[in-house]
């Protein structure tokens, strides 16, 4: 059964547009996914859909792979424009209740995993999230002070590896120091008198690497922590590397 909206001031589509901010979030439970591609992929990951919205055109292109049993909303072009937030919208998006299962327990978390450390960009973000699934990891933990896996840029640019990966929130403080109480490597990635070269060091099947701030790096008291600190010889003239693609390089290293 599908409901066709037309107007824009329906309360349905203010509480769609309400879910690009962290209060529209928190009130519905809900967030939004944007774009044929997420959620397709959410589809195939048998995700709890709430909701599927789109205009006709997009809603008769994917009608044979649109799971039964889902609410499903008609919009026209001018409302779909003005719920998401991507320069291009596509005209399709599903609704998706926030995850409330256990929280992963570093205790017995398994496998590799990557601790982001106030880490800003949306599109940093995205991109380790999906090299960490590339690369096998098990998770991605979100500490204090990165952004939101729930902000629609972050979203898109995650491409629906957020499904195939765990995503935790929490104090990598606790995080850290439960996996070297376990006798789990975790290296960081900040320069220092000890750090060593990323190259020297042996692969492994289970423990994490931290990745810091874009501008600062990784806060001094974690990098007190860490069982190492790693670096990426720079061989021209670059002052740094971007810190999506150090991730990438050492997680392939370490992890690959």
């Amino acid at each position: 059964m599908k409901e066709k909206i037309t107007s824009s001031q329906n309360k349905r589509v203010k509480q769609w547009r309400s879910l690009t901010t962290k209060k529209g979030r928190q009130q519905t439970q809900t967030y939004l996914l944007e774009g044929w591609h997420l959620v397709h992929e959410a589809i195939l990951a048998h995700q709890p859909l709430t909701a599927i919205l789109g205009t006709a055109e997009q809603l008769a292109a994917h009608a044979d792979v649109l799971p039964g049993g889902v609410d499903c909303f008609e919009v026209t072009d001018s409302i779909a424009k003005t719920i998401g937030d991507a320069n291009t919208p596509q005209g399709i998006f599903a609704t998706v209740p926030l995850p409330h299962t256990a929280p992963v327990d570093p205790h017995t978390a398994q496998g590799g995993w990557l601790f982001l450390d106030q880490v800003q960009d949306p599109g940093n973000i995205g991109t380790m999230v999906r090299t960490a699934d590339a690369a096998g990891l098990t998770g991605v933990v979100f500490g204090r002070g990165s952004a939101s896996r729930y902000l629609p840029k972050v979203l898109r640019s995650m491409q629906g590896s957020q499904f195939h990966v765990q995503l935790v929130e929490a104090d990598l403080h606790d995080w850290i120091q439960t996996f070297t109480t376990r006798h789990l490597p975790v290296y960081g990635t900040n320069l220092d008198p000890q750090a060593q070269d990323y190259r020297n060091v042996d692969p492994l099947t289970a423990g994490a690497i931290v990745m810091g701030n874009e501008g600062n790096g990784m806060a001094p008291d974690l990098q007190r922590l860490t069982t190492r600190n790693l670096y990426i010889p720079i061989k021209g003239q670059a002052e740094s590397l971007n810190v999506a693609v150090a991730a990438g390089i050492v997680m392939f290293r370490l992890f690959g």
